[in-house]
């Protein structure tokens, strides 16, 4: 009987399974975004007329409803043209990135060594580090420099009050591509309000790339890093090297070192309040 059932409706169990991991992934897209909330209200909207409909059977309603129905559906992809964006941004990269050689790996312990200069040296600093999807449009925006990575340029590039200090650089290929790049501003809703805009464009260009971001505090000097939309702050010196290493020399379970770890709340939250401007 059991073996029938199973027979006669295996797939229905492979469609519910599509089904749940369309949800999911579509929960995993739109959480923590403005677009959520116009998702969760669309819902409910369906929701309520369609319990309203079956009970009480308007016909002109039901009518107007259906051609409702039509018009959203060539209205989703503009209401949420920033989330579908992103997902296809996402889908689109396969998130393969190593220093495989002893060039790049020097350059991954210069980078280091500058960063933590910056950092005791209370300059604020924006750095997105190219993978897979390229930054040409955010390098756009910014100055060129197409220079050989150094920590003097870059101590330069963000001391304050400079001509280039007051936005993100990009580096490709090991080199400086290019300084004082607008990067888009996250959207997302976060705990910490203190969170100021030098770390929501972090967070908004690691949303919209596979790029890594790094980021010195100007007001505390903590270094904090950015993949996927996800911050991590305050990591101290090692723990900063610790993380860059795993994010970039591990060669095995890619998938478990690139992801942000889950943690301490201290690391979640400071109190500074680092308003520092991308660009204006």
């Amino acid at each position: 009987m059991a073996w029938d059932f199973i027979k006669d409706h295996w797939k229905d169990g492979i469609e519910i399974l599509i089904l749940a991991i369309a949800i999911y992934q579509i929960y995993r897209a739109f959480r923590a975004t403005r677009g959520a909330r116009i998702l969760v209200g669309l819902v409910v909207i369906l929701v309520t007329v369609t319990l309203i409909l079956s009970q009480f059977k308007f016909q002109v309603i039901s009518w107007l409803v259906r051609g409702g129905a039509i018009l959203l559906v060539f209205a989703l992809p503009i209401i949420f043209q920033p989330e579908l964006r992103n997902a296809l941004a996402k889908l689109g990269s396969s998130r393969l990135f190593s220093f495989a050689n002893k060039s790049q790996l020097d350059f991954l312990e210069v980078f280091e060594d500058s960063v933590v200069a910056l950092s005791k040296k209370r300059i604020g600093a924006l750095f997105a580090i190219e993978r897979d999807i390229a930054l040409k449009p955010y390098e756009e925006t910014g100055v060129t420099l197409n220079a050989d990575y150094s920590p003097e340029l870059a101590m330069t590039v963000f001391f304050p009050k400079t001509p280039l200090h007051d936005g993100g650089m990009v580096i490709a290929n090991k080199k400086m591509s290019t300084a004082a790049c607008v990067f888009p501003v996250s959207q997302k809703e976060l705990a910490d309000r203190s969170i100021g805009l030098r770390h929501r464009a972090a967070i908004g260009v690691t949303e919209e790339t596979d790029c890594v971001a790094v980021i010195v505090s100007e007001e505390t000097g903590a270094i904090s890093i950015c993949m996927e939309g996800i911050l991590e702050r305050n990591l101290g010196e090692e723990k900063f090297r610790k993380r860059m290493a795993e994010i970039f020399l591990s060669n095995d379970n890619k998938d478990e070192t690139s992801a942000p770890k889950e943690l301490d709340p201290q690391d979640r939250v400071t109190a500074s309040r680092d308003r520092d401007l991308v660009s204006d």
